[in-house]
């Protein structure tokens, strides 16, 4: 990946995480301060909500607890199938748990901090979407694994990733920026883990051929000695 390249990826995620205080403000305690901070973001989340509501639309499913965790039975269903994957299975489920524990942390801080009522007035803690977050880890977690094989395969991820989303707002638990930014910590979080990890795996093989020390017995004429050989 070329320096440009890198330096992009950068800064798009230090743009992410930098507006998500801004989206969070959306159902804070002074709603007009919030609308005059992102007046598209809440009228999108007011506009569907209320149309669900009107026509009686909402849904009462718990699908979604289960299909968030489906593209990440996907991957390793198609591992056991011996389908190449871009990793072998200790470093693939090293780099999906980092990211879960990542983007999951992020998530819980968050909403813990926004305090955003749930649609259905369940709780406070609608921002982000720790369903959708989780769904998108697992989504972007199959398309790292599994990108060269087929294009179908990531957006056969994306799609179960959406519909969790998609549920989540349909069962009037969360609003449509909580699902948004949900995603989007799912799927940046994963793409800087699987970034950075390979890094770090990579220069510590190389500090690991660049030094060595090596210890020889020896027998020679009746005496016996060591040969100590090292490269720092």
């Amino acid at each position: 990946m070329s320096n440009k390249k890198t330096m992009q990826n950068f800064f798009i995620v230090i743009a992410f995480f930098g507006m998500v205080p801004s989206l969070a403000c959306g159902q804070t305690s002074d709603l007009l301060i919030a609308r005059k901070a992102n007046p598209l973001l809440l009228e999108i989340d007011f506009r569907v909500h209320h149309t669900l509501e009107r026509n009686n639309l909402f849904w009462n499913t718990k699908v979604d607890d289960y299909v968030q965790f489906a593209p990440a039975i996907a991957a390793y269903t198609m591992k056991i199938c011996k389908v190449e994957s871009s990793n072998n299975v200790l470093n693939m489920t090293i780099m999906y748990g980092i990211s879960n524990l990542l983007a999951g942390s992020i998530t819980s801080v968050t909403k813990k901090a926004v305090g955003r009522e749930r649609p259905d007035l369940s709780n406070h803690l609608s921002f982000p979407s720790g369903h959708t977050q989780t769904a998108f880890v697992a989504a972007e977690f199959l398309h790292q694994e599994f990108k060269n094989e087929s294009v179908w395969i990531s957006v056969g991820g994306y799609a179960a990733a959406s519909f969790v989303g998609i549920a989540r707002i349909f069962n009037n638990k969360h609003w449509v920026s909580d699902v948004v930014v949900g995603a989007g910590i799912g799927i940046l979080t994963t793409k800087v883990v699987y970034w950075v990890y390979p890094r770090i795996k990579q220069s510590q093989r190389s500090k690991e051929r660049s030094s060595f020390a090596l210890i020889i017995p020896e027998y020679s004429n009746g005496y016996v000695g060591v040969t100590f050989s090292a490269r720092l």
